[in-house]
């Protein structure tokens, strides 16, 4: 459960970031909660339907039921809505605002700036609007643009929780570290609820050699959200760095149970079971380590020894050949790729030249011979 996810979380009021999920695809039987997040916008988008089937031609509405759409999760019914809207009044420039949502919650970076642009163009300002163009700069990489449309939106509300988490997590891209975390450290001072706030928190303090500073931050989180499978990989890293490798190691494999695409802890399992000399346990860990993050330290070297320890020496060989690519010119790796060639080669002589055994051959039948008399 994060709250600051990528801007897809905007509220159409003054509240900017809403702790909800995305609205289900389809609502149950039961009396809905009309004050409740994620079914609110989705039931007042419905309302909107008969207004608009009265009055096709005005703008506001399909405004009004893009923005609810947009919360609701519906984006391309949402972008559909506001397209409509300036279709028939292409003069406000909150419409475009409320298109810039819309295409970067479909993740068109580009798209979504020039839609932001125009609605600086036509009049609209807001905190709103430098955050999601800053976040949208941080998304595509631009850093300092980003620092810069976040120090907008400061300089109109000082104690923008988002604002300073997005600029905290530019500075971490920039490796200013002390920066980040003040900025990380004013955002949940400003919001104490926030889980993403609280693991790039942790994750910079284990990064740092500070596990009792990770230890607060990740407990914090866990009773936030006790699903979140980062803030499970940190607390199992703060056990790490305190000599804890058993509690380290379930912490890393809840945090795989509850998401998949962790990396780093795929990576630490496998570097767990690889010093113990478990290779067959540590192969499928170090696979989808690398397949997501191939530079990780040593990771495809202890893959290719896991594949050779295993006898799988076609897979060590296509290993250390990625490593000789990776590494040109070091004579270990490609001294590997001659060891494990020449053995693959090896064991293909012996299989295509091993001789056959020869199958008994069955006694012959002994013929009766008459005997002859005279």
């Amino acid at each position: 459960m994060r709250f600051f996810r990528l801007l897809l979380g905007f509220a159409t009021s003054a509240t900017l970031l809403s702790a909800c999920e995305s609205a289900p695809a389809s609502r149950s039987e039961k009396m809905v909660n009309l004050a409740s997040v994620q079914s609110g916008p989705q039931i007042q988008a419905q309302e909107l339907d008969g207004a608009i089937a009265r009055q096709p031609r005005k703008a506001s509405l399909y405004a009004r039921r893009a923005a609810f759409r947009l919360d609701a999760g519906q984006v391309p019914a949402a972008l559909a809505d506001i397209d409509k809207a300036i279709d028939l009044d292409d003069a406000p420039g909150e419409f475009y605002f409320t298109r810039a949502r819309a295409l970067r919650a479909q993740n068109r970076l580009q798209a979504t700036l020039e839609a932001a642009k125009e609605a600086s163009r036509r009049g609209f300002s807001s905190p709103e609007l430098n955050l999601l163009v800053g976040e949208t700069q941080l998304a595509a990489r631009h850093y300092q643009d980003a620092i810069d449309q976040l120090d907008r939106t400061l300089q109109q509300e000082p104690d923008h929780a988002a604002a300073l988490f997005y600029k905290g997590v530019a500075y971490i891209a920039l490796t200013d570290t002390i920066q980040a975390l003040q900025y990380l450290r004013a955002s949940i001072s400003r919001d104490p609820r926030q889980p993403e706030t609280l693991h790039q928190l942790a994750f910079l303090s284990n990064a740092y050699g500070l596990p009792a500073e990770a230890v607060v931050y990740t407990r914090r989180g866990l009773k936030l959200a006790p699903s979140y499978g980062l803030l499970w990989y940190d607390h199992g890293r703060q056990f790490e760095l305190q000599s804890q490798p058993d509690s380290a190691l379930r912490c890393y494999s809840r945090a795989l149970t509850l998401d998949t695409t962790l990396y780093r802890a795929d990576y630490r399992l496998g570097l767990a079971a690889f010093k113990q000399r478990r290779y067959a346990a540590a192969i499928p860990h170090l696979q989808r380590a690398v397949r997501r993050a191939p530079r990780l330290p040593n990771a495809r070297q202890m893959l290719a020894e896991s594949f050779e320890n295993q006898g799988r020496t076609a897979d060590a060989l296509a290993q250390y050949r990625l490593l000789v690519a990776e590494n040109p010119g070091n004579r270990h790796w490609t001294y590997k790729v001659w060891k494990a060639g020449e053995k693959a080669r090896q064991l293909r002589a012996d299989t295509l030249y091993r001789r056959r055994p020869v199958a008994p051959i069955a006694p012959m039948p002994q013929r009766f011979t008459p005997t002859l008399t005279n």
